[in-house]
């Protein structure tokens, strides 16, 4: 940290005058980048920075491009943040930028505790307010979304990453079958959701993560943050965690938006759950092939299995009646009780335990969230020793992404149901949509 110090202190003395740098800490969140608060001559700002090329890697603009749309967002009355300065090769410290800090609440089990009564209303206008950034404002560098490209990018991606998931083989065949025309582009901020929103006692004060941002459908944006995962364990309301569909759309209409089209609505929702699906599995390969080491990259890797269960509860309705109806298979057997010596999953017990005990007490900031990302991971193994449920099926997903094999087939839903559930059940025991789903299709635990 001290090198980063030095050099943080020297970019700081040259946008903003002399001071002296105080507070610097890791922030815990940012799944891709790193952002790192401080102090300066008696203003909060933040640090947002990849570290090496290798972060970047892939693409489609920069961070200078990246500051440069957050600075127009700002300007055009976004509540985006203040960049006061963008990281040059001379700074030492990768590519970045540097922004006012703004003081408010960004974890979204506090925000939807007790969400402002506001909040539905300012995401909705928010979001209107993005979409409606003139196309001359936009940097240049800012992509262009084509929907068929990016879904074909899509299926190569999973079949690169063995195309051996039936759930999501069913997903990529609904989209091709269910592909939208091209809508009028607008600015897509591309990760509009809990998360990377903050807010505090008057409702929403900043809109964060500009990374994925580009032109396309602004029924992309509207289904994003409505997915069942960025719900944080509030899935009946299905609008952010906050509120109903119908406010959030209406809300959006009389700030100025596009009228939402159901259909289109429908498509996005599925497309991005299926996005990010893969985008799970990305990081797993992230981990594999030494991208990112961390411990929290292969965790990720393996919540694929919440989007899968997602993606079943989304697309089932096109099922027919009686397979809908249809009883699950029996669960697999419980193992017996483990005798004699210390069995792999007791091991990982007791290493488990040891982080909970020895290390996560005195662990502080982005230590204490890698420990719990470790246990995590721990939590995992010892669930898969017992259980050794597995999701691959490359000659189901075979049929199903080409169409030859549909939801139609006597029992094939109630088996994706059952593995689904039990997959999920070993990554994520505690999403929230494992419980709905386990009493929509009258599972037993």
């Amino acid at each position: 940290m001290s090198s980063l110090s030095h050099a943080l202190s020297g970019l700081m003395t040259r946008i903003a005058g002399p001071g002296e740098l105080t507070g610097l800490a890791r922030l815990s969140g940012g799944a891709n980048m790193e952002s790192w608060a401080f102090d300066w001559a008696g203003g909060a700002y933040v640090l947002r920075r990849a570290p090496s090329a290798d972060y970047m890697a892939g693409r489609p603009y920069g961070h200078a491009d990246e500051a440069a749309l957050v600075i127009a967002a700002h300007g055009a009355g976004v509540k985006a943040p203040e960049v006061v300065g963008v990281l040059t090769d001379n700074d030492g410290m990768g590519t970045g930028y540097v922004m006012r800090r703004v003081i408010a609440e960004v974890n979204p089990a506090k925000i939807l505790a007790d969400p402002p009564p506001s909040l539905l209303t300012d995401l909705g206008r928010e979001l209107a307010r993005i979409h409606a950034i003139p196309a001359d404002a936009i940097p240049a560098a800012i992509p262009l979304m084509d929907t068929a490209a990016a879904l074909a990018e899509l299926k190569a991606r999973f079949l690169d990453y063995g195309g051996d998931r039936p759930v999501i083989a069913l997903a990529i065949k609904w989209c091709e079958e269910h592909l939208p025309t091209p809508a009028e582009p607008v600015l897509v901020h591309g990760d509009y959701r809990m998360g990377n929103i903050m807010v505090d006692g008057d409702g929403l004060a900043v809109v964060l993560d500009w990374e994925l941002a580009h032109r396309g459908d602004a029924h992309e944006d509207l289904a994003f943050g409505c997915m069942t995962v960025w719900r944080f364990g509030r899935i009946d309301q299905t609008a952010f965690g906050v509120g109903s569909l119908a406010e959030y759309f209406a809300a959006y209409e009389a700030a100025g938006g596009v009228q939402v089209d159901p259909d289109r609505f429908r498509f996005w929702l599925v497309y991005r759950t299926l996005w990010w699906a893969l985008g799970c599995l990305q990081m797993g390969q992230a981990w594999r092939n030494g991208a990112d080491p961390t411990v929290e990259r292969v965790v990720v890797g393996r919540r694929a299995a919440e989007q899968e269960l997602d993606l079943l509860l989304l697309l089932e309705t096109g099922a027919p009646a009686a397979e809908r109806e249809r009883a699950l298979p029996p669960a697999p057997a419980a193992s017996p009780a483990p005798t004699g010596e210390p069995t792999n999953g007791e091991i990982v017990q007791a290493v488990r335990d040891w982080l909970a005990d020895a290390i996560k007490p005195d662990a502080e900031g982005h230590a204490k969230f890698q420990v719990a990302v470790a246990m995590n991971a721990l939590g995992i193994v010892m669930r898969d020793l017992d259980a050794g449920v597995r999701a691959e099926d490359r000659a189901l997903a075979d049929a199903l992404l080409s169409g030859a094999t549909t939801l139609a087939q006597p029992g094939l839903l109630a088996k994706l149901r059952r593995a689904a559930l039990d997959k999920c059940a070993v990554d994520s025991p505690k999403y929230a949509a494992l419980a709905r789903a386990r009493e929509t299709w009258g599972a037993q635990e």
